[in-house]
């Protein structure tokens, strides 16, 4: 009853609502409130407070899932490990949308083809990371840098550039950008970064491709990964590159819990997709 109760609260701090909760563990609203209400009596603690329509956690609530949460991933981990995956057991592999948009539709395709018992799934670095740790996804590909500690094991496949997007020409750095959340904290390296280039982030948005359409209809220039770039199909003479924002790269790495390497059919997805990645065009394009 009590790893219930985590489980759902380290659910609900980030779904926001009881009923988002409740849709993500396939169980009722109502027995989303009474695990949180039974671990709030064993703790006695209150965790949770309205904001509105939302549910956010109280200082108590935080607490609790900074000390327990990845704890409570790994054990979920481990008892992960001790299933095994057979020829019909479902392979989750959690990406980042970018990626899959950019670069990796066709492999990850030919994957699924090969093998119906592969499903996909989209999410930002640190969930996949959480997703992996805990054994809900066998297999992560990430854009951004990786959290320290995480105790998985990790493929570099490729440091993926960035072009500054904007509708107009550009001969120099901006002094302002468009950018993806920087609390993000495969992105937080960012803002190191543009602060030493003198470049400041006016906007974060949740999507790269929203940051390239609002660069493109001329509202500020944008950070953009190439992957991005190619998905929208966006032009050279839009697309500018400086040798200063070099540093800016999104390493890209595969990420697995060390013991599914030794699973086959985990590792001819995870060879699909080196391959693959050996085969990125990452040529500069021809900037303005």
């Amino acid at each position: 009853m009590l790893l219930e109760g985590i489980e759902t609260l380290l659910v609900l701090s980030k779904a926001k609502t009881m009923s988002r909760t409740g849709s993500l563990l396939y169980i009722s609203q109502s027995a989303v409130s009474k695990r949180i209400a039974n671990l709030e009596k064993k703790l006695s603690k209150k965790l949770i407070e309205p904001e509105g329509r939302h549910v956010k956690l109280t200082q108590d609530g935080i607490n609790l899932i900074e000390s327990i949460g990845p704890t409570f991933n790994e054990l979920r981990g481990l008892i992960y490990e001790q299933q095994s995956i057979i020829e019909h057991s479902i392979i989750r592999l959690d990406c980042s949308e970018t990626l899959i948009a950019g670069y990796l539709s066709t492999a990850l395709g030919e994957c699924v083809q090969r093998d119906n018992y592969i499903t996909l799934t989209t999410n930002h670095t640190p969930r996949i990371i959480e997703h992996v740790q805990s054994g809900i996804a066998q297999i992560g590909v990430c854009a951004g840098y990786l959290p320290t500690h995480h105790s998985l094991t990790t493929f570099h496949l490729f440091d993926e550039p960035f072009y500054i997007v904007y509708a107009d020409t550009l001969t120099q750095l901006p002094a302002t950008i468009i950018t993806n959340d920087l609390k993000n904290p495969a992105n937080t390296y960012q803002l190191a970064i543009l602060n030493q280039l003198d470049m400041k982030p006016i906007m974060e948005m949740d999507s790269y491709a929203a940051a390239a359409q609002l660069a493109l209809a001329g509202v500020a220039p944008a950070l953009v990964p190439l992957s991005v770039v190619k998905t929208l199909k966006i032009g050279p003479e839009y697309c500018h590159h400086f040798n200063e924002i070099e540093p800016l790269h999104r390493p890209v790495h595969i990420c697995l819990r060390p013991s599914s390497y030794r699973n086959t059919r985990i590792k001819a997805v995870i060879e699909t997709i080196v391959d693959a990645a050996a085969k990125v065009v990452l040529s500069p394009l021809t900037s303005t």
